[in-house]
């Protein structure tokens, strides 16, 4: 059976208990440098939404952990976490409450080639998509940013473009190299071909166009991916004998 999407299934759930209330056009979140500035219709608060994805992403870490698959791969799970550890700061770009969100990271061990970040913070990635398709950290960068684009704007799948070019915004600001977002959908698309899609792309679309429209933003963030290198290098760099010895001299 196919796997369920959480985000959509938490949205629904937060419907249900607001008893469908008027919807609102709201902009829930700033156009950042790639200019994302659709309104959008909401039918439940923002605080609905994320009370209603925390007790589903709890109820998917229960079965996780039930199974023992639970970030029972240490290296892959303190991987993923660096790198969101990296993209999460950027997301107050977008939105400025995002930074307060109550973050969750985990990794379910599943040859589902899937991942998903839920309204609110709560991310799960499945290591048969990092480890079937040899991502690299910047084309898992570009699977992580964009799943953050998705609980940023507070959308189900349907708005993939948006995700895509928010996400590329994301890993440029964090310092992965967005020229490895193709990459990543080339990867996608060679899986597609070969037979029935998986999950992760059952409602994603593919193919050239999806990789043109990407290829026409990375001029735009490319300038702070270089930035974001930059003050990695000088944060890095050691520092001059005179810079290391601030204290008073001594008499």
């Amino acid at each position: 059976m196919a796997q369920l999407d959480i985000r959509r299934a938490a949205y629904v759930g937060a419907l249900l208990v607001a008893g469908l209330t008027a919807c609102q056009t709201v902009q829930t979140t700033a156009p950042g440098a790639v200019g994302v500035d659709r309104k959008q219709q909401m039918l439940v608060s923002e605080a609905e939404v994320e009370r209603a994805a925390a007790r589903a992403y709890a109820q998917q870490v229960d079965a996780a952990r039930a199974k023992g698959a639970l970030n029972s791969d240490a290296k892959l799970a303190a991987r993923v976490r660096a790198i969101a550890g990296r993209l999460i700061p950027q997301t107050s770009v977008f939105r400025p409450d995002a930074r307060s969100w109550d973050w969750q990271v985990n990794v379910e061990n599943s040859d589902q080639l899937n991942a998903y970040c839920m309204p609110g913070g709560k991310i799960m990635v499945y290591s048969g998509l990092v480890h079937k398709l040899s991502l690299t950290d910047d084309e898992l960068a570009a699977v992580i940013g964009h799943e953050m684009a998705h609980a940023l704007r507070e959308h189900s799948r349907e708005q993939e473009s948006e995700a895509d070019i928010i996400g590329l915004e994301l890993m440029a600001r964090a310092g992965y190299d967005p020229r490895a977002a193709p990459g990543l959908w080339r990867k996608m698309a060679k899986v597609q071909n070969g037979g029935a899609p998986p999950q992760f792309l059952s409602t994603h679309p593919s193919g050239a166009t999806r990789i043109a429209e990407l290829e026409a933003y990375i001029p735009k963030v490319m300038p702070l991916y270089r930035a974001s290198k930059a003050r990695a290098s000088q944060n890095a760099a050691p520092k001059t004998s005179r810079q290391a010895d601030t204290s008073p001299a001594k008499r």
